[in-house]
């Protein structure tokens, strides 16, 4: 997928607000790594130790053979990262996982993995897709159905952009952003702060060839990406 308004509008802010607290000799969990690029992105800019944890046993075998900067990957079996002791990590980051899980006891589950690898004080970055914007059509994405409104954890249309150009369609779960902060804290986390980068912010942070592949219309008019900082109780 080319995933450009999250490479204008997430990633970067998702490693800005990690350079704050993790520094070169600490480890980062990406936690839902997926194939692994961001995670590779992550230790590239970062100089973390990233590990990649996933709950699919496909994709880490990918993630594998190419991302080669993040140092370890595990498997997430019956809610459980495999291979990782409480309070390992420094920091973690989840990038558009939530969106994958049907209830909000799901939700609270995959915090309470996340808050068991965290030590105390450190932070968790989460980047999510606002389910309210669907309105307007983005560089890389389509959310939702025009017009519509989901409950929270309804099935949601989500339509991506490939690299070809062509648009291939997800079923995503609906969660309101601003129930997240409620949840977190409810699962041992403190301090929840969000932040909804704009175009603007961007110029400073993302790629410059990036910033001048698209015009970045909807970006601008309506961002629909948050992220959520949270740290260990």
């Amino acid at each position: 997928m080319e995933a450009a308004t999250d490479w204008l509008l997430g990633y970067p802010f998702v490693f800005e607000a990690l350079s704050r607290r993790i520094g070169t000799d600490g480890v980062l969990v990406d936690y839902g790594c997926g194939p692994g690029r961001v995670a590779d992105r992550a230790a590239r800019v970062l100089g973390a130790r990233v590990l990649g944890v996933d709950t699919s046993a496909e994709m880490l075998a990918l993630a594998r053979s190419t991302a080669t900067a993040v140092a370890e990957f595990h498997l997430v079996r019956d809610g459980r990262v495999t291979g990782l002791p409480d309070g390992c990590a420094d920091a973690v980051m989840c990038n558009h996982v939530l969106a994958s899980l049907p209830t909000e006891e799901a939700l609270l589950g995959v915090f309470a993995e996340i808050r068991r690898l965290l030590r105390p004080g450190a932070p968790l970055v989460l980047l999510s897709t606002d389910p309210t914007c669907t309105e307007l059509e983005y560089a890389s994405l389509r959310v939702g159905t025009a017009g519509a409104s989901y409950r929270p954890g309804e099935e949601m249309p989500l339509r991506l952009r490939r690299t070809d150009g062509t648009w291939q369609e997800v079923r995503n779960h609906a969660w309101p952003v601003d129930r997240l902060p409620v949840l977190l804290e409810s699962a041992r986390f403190r301090a929840v702060t969000q932040r909804r980068p704009t175009v603007d912010e961007a110029l400073a942070l993302a790629d410059p060839g990036l910033l001048h592949r698209y015009p970045w219309t909807a970006e601008r008019a309506e961002p629909p990406l948050v992220i959520t900082s949270a740290l260990a109780a």
